[in-house]
């Protein structure tokens, strides 16, 4: 196993932010849950609301992939760093899976991805820097709430587009099954207040994003 030196992380975490902000993601193995899925006839309205809530749900993935690449550079166990690696490359799926369904729906992703990228690679740090414990826990606490802001939109979405909800339910799955692995990492339970303020500051990037 190689072990880079701060200079080849820094190196290797500048293309990661680049290629999610501005270019072209590293993907998994897996296929686009929509990509067999037939179009469907949806109104200018429903194009208009799901094509927000995919700019919405690119950018909440712009944002785990500077957690989780903030939480592998302050991670102190292999292993541990091993996961989010992994878990970030399906965010990358996802990534790839909202843009393209957003440009289908005929809009853009969120101009302000630059900000959402940096800061929570900086909170990623900070709560890798914090013990692997609590930076696992704060990878519970993330998919929870990234969880429950994906059935606040399946349930908003017209029942009829199938391609964009095929893609919203596999992400649940999956941010549902990062959970659970970094629970069983030994992800410790954050306080109450740190939780609250993970939520506040979810809503001002979900609430900014729907427009900008």
């Amino acid at each position: 196993m190689r072990n880079y030196s701060p200079i080849d992380k820094l190196l290797l975490n500048l293309d990661t932010g680049l290629r999610t902000v501005f270019g072209q993601p590293v993907l998994t193995e897996r296929p686009n849950p929509a990509e067999h899925l037939p179009d469907t006839e949806l109104s200018e309205a429903e194009r208009v609301l799901a094509g927000r809530l995919m700019r919405i749900n690119h950018a909440g993935e712009v944002s785990a992939q500077g957690l989780y690449q903030g939480q592998a550079l302050t991670a102190r166990l292999p292993e541990v760093r091993g996961k989010m690696e992994r878990a970030a490359l399906e965010e990358n799926d996802h990534l790839e899976w909202c843009e393209r369904r957003a440009r289908e729906m005929g809009t853009h992703v969120s101009y302000l991805n630059p900000l959402w990228y940096v800061g929570s690679l900086a909170i990623g740090a900070i709560a890798g820097a914090a013990g692997d414990k609590w930076s696992l826990g704060f990878v519970v606490e993330t998919e929870h709430q990234v969880v429950k802001h994906l059935d606040e939109h399946l349930a908003q979405l017209p029942e009829h587009d199938q391609k964009s909800r095929a893609i919203l339910e596999q992400m649940k799955d999956d941010e549902a099954h990062h959970a659970t692995l970094a629970l069983h990492a030994g992800g410790a339970p954050l306080p109450t207040p740190v939780k609250t303020l993970m939520g506040l500051v979810s809503k001002v990037m979900t609430r900014t994003a729907y427009w900008i």
